[in-house]
């Protein structure tokens, strides 16, 4: 667990930076693998800048106004300050499926089908990036109070929040939830599905677990009903997502009995 991976001069090589730029990778790598043989692979390529902009716009905002408002609300000089960190996965997600909506309607695609395909790949893109979140202590758990955890080092917001007590390793327990997720995703996705209920069920089964494993975290304020920002952002997306996986399958079956006649 180290924040700095290495030194060269002056030259400093973050930990979370490497890591996470492998996770785009992988998750870019996957996703140009599923692409094959379909209408959709030359546009892999093509979406990275648009993902790229969206993604990191919404995380920054996820994180300001919806897990550290608090604290932004007193400096709000330091909203676009970005390099000095903060970040949300939740608001990243959000802002890049806003990004693929506006790409596959501009380039006149099925977004369902293109989100079908990727969200294997994203997810096991989640799963990767959980573990810079783990070698920076940035995102991180609250005393476990059973004598055994994870103990964080000096430097890291997990000391400076809870010092040498054991934590619940959650960043941890949420990257395994995104390998289970993947590995069920790969599974079913030759399966003659409706048009985007693939993509919803990744989203219902990723927000089912981080909702569960928000109970162990140590790192966020929480609001009503003792949630935190990323419970509710969670318990929206279930909801949003059940309502639209109704919605698609009787638009499907209305167009099937449609065809019939």
């Amino acid at each position: 667990m180290s924040i700095v991976l290495f030194k060269i001069g002056e030259f400093t090589i973050y930990t979370h930076g490497v890591i996470t730029a492998l996770a785009a990778l992988l998750a870019l790598g996957m996703a140009h693998y599923l692409a094959a043989n379909t209408p959709f692979r030359e546009h892999v390529l093509n979406m990275v800048p648009y993902l790229f902009v969206g993604a990191i716009l919404f995380a920054r905002i996820w994180h300001v106004f919806f897990f550290q408002w608090g604290y932004y609300s007193k400096h709000l000089s330091e909203i676009v300050a970005i390099w000095n960190g903060g970040i949300s996965v939740q608001g990243s997600l959000i802002g890049g499926f806003l990004a693929m909506l506006y790409y596959t309607r501009k380039h006149h695609i099925s977004f369902w089908k293109l989100a079908d395909l990727l969200a294997p790949a994203i997810v096991l893109g989640q799963s990767i990036g959980r573990i810079a979140c783990f070698m920076n202590g940035d995102a991180f758990g609250s005393p476990t109070g059973l004598g055994f955890g994870m103990v964080y080092r000096e430097g890291t917001g997990a000391y400076e929040a809870y010092g040498s007590q054991p934590l619940w390793p959650a960043e941890l327990f949420e990257s395994q939830w995104d390998l289970i997720v993947f590995t069920l995703l790969m599974l079913v996705r030759r399966r003659k599905w409706t048009a985007g209920l693939l993509f919803l069920a990744y989203n219902i089964l990723y927000s089912f677990g981080r909702f569960n494993l928000e109970w162990l975290r140590g790192d966020s304020p929480r609001y009503a009903f003792h949630w935190t920002a990323g419970q509710w952002t969670s318990f929206c997306v279930i909801v949003a997502s059940l309502g639209m996986m109704a919605f698609l399958y009787l638009l499907d079956r209305t167009k099937a009995k449609e065809g019939l006649h």
